[in-house]
């Protein structure tokens, strides 16, 4: 959701970025990784030491890594199925490191068992949605649907996350809860959502070579 409406406005403030990179030689993979090792960094460094605030910036800071390589790939014409299939897989990397940091704070410095717990199925919920889809299209199915995608989940938990660190209170409990609620309701939108279309037209069987 956030997607169709924020990627197209951030696509064109980082352009001069991404042709600067591509101007010294750097590859959109290189872009890829570095921003995920750098999400994963901030999110297990600062988050399990209650440092929300300077997480969330060091998160956000390369989070939008995601936008300029792919900015970068389609303005070298690079575009290509391996830099789709490694973008996407290293951005799950990336959430389940910023809710697992958020998680471990949860149980063991902020003494929060519950909130350790709605972490943990912001994480596992997230990543099943994630995956229900990549499954269904490749069975042919289509399964763009649902309350809670990526945007939200990370756009939300980050904004929650940041508001705490300047003492803000019940903002990230309630936000939490609010995207593993969401992402459970995401998550059986789409499995309806694919039933539906798997069990009215489904695809020919794989023929055994």
């Amino acid at each position: 959701m956030l997607n169709k409406y924020a990627r197209a406005f951030f696509t064109r403030v980082f352009l001069p970025i991404a042709k600067f990179l591509l101007k010294r030689g750097v590859s959109p993979d290189a872009v890829t990784l570095v921003g995920t090792l750098g999400v994963v960094a901030g999110a297990l460094v600062f988050f399990p030491r209650g440092e929300m605030l300077v997480g969330t910036l060091v998160v956000t800071a390369f989070i939008f890594s995601d936008l300029i390589d792919g900015t970068m790939a389609r303005e070298s014409q690079r575009v290509s199925t391996w830099g789709a299939f490694l973008d996407s897989s290293l951005d799950r990397l990336g959430d389940a490191a910023v809710f697992g940091g958020l998680a471990f704070w949860f149980a063991r410095g902020g003494n929060q068992p519950v909130m350790f717990v709605v972490c943990m199925c912001c994480l596992i919920f997230g990543a099943t949605v994630s995956y229900v889809r990549a499954r269904a299209e490749g069975l042919g199915a289509k399964c763009d649907v649902g309350l809670v995608e990526r945007s939200e989940r990370l756009v939300g938990s980050l904004v929650a996350t940041g508001l705490s660190g300047f003492g803000l209170p019940y903002v990230q409990a309630v936000t939490l809860w609010a995207i593993a609620i969401g992402s459970f309701i995401t998550l059986i939108q789409r499995i309806l959502y694919v039933r539906k279309q798997l069990l009215t037209s489904p695809p020919a069987p794989a023929v055994a070579t």
